[in-house]
């Protein structure tokens, strides 16, 4: 198997990385000069990423089943049945997520 494709895909990642971490080193530099507070940085931290990936995980594995089940009793093929419901309920179990956190993130803005 070749594997040549994964070298400028690895270069690319890398550069785009120290690129990314130079910028947000930049940014939180000059918040701390004008006297900002860095905070704001940490607003994706109160919601759960382990709740994120849970449901994606059910959501596939829901979309797997769904999968299977339409092409048992349809005349539509097994990968394009499965490719379809597994992006299906993986982006409805994503969508679930993002509403409980909106949910979860208004509840603390209130409270606090």
């Amino acid at each position: 198997m070749e594997t040549e494709f994964l070298i400028p895909i690895s270069f690319f990642a890398m550069v785009y990385g120290i690129v990314y971490l130079l910028v947000r080193r930049k940014e939180r530099m000059e918040l701390v000069q004008k006297g900002v507070d860095a905070s704001i940085f940490d607003s994706a931290a109160k919601t759960p990423t382990d709740l994120k990936w849970g449901l994606l995980l059910i959501g596939i594995g829901v979309g797997i089943l769904f999968g299977k089940v339409l092409a048992a009793y349809t005349t539509l093929n097994e990968e394009p049945a499965f490719f379809s419901m597994i992006c299906l309920f993986g982006g409805i179990g994503l969508i679930i997520y993002h509403v409980i956190a909106n949910r979860t993130e208004k509840k603390s803005n209130n409270q606090g």
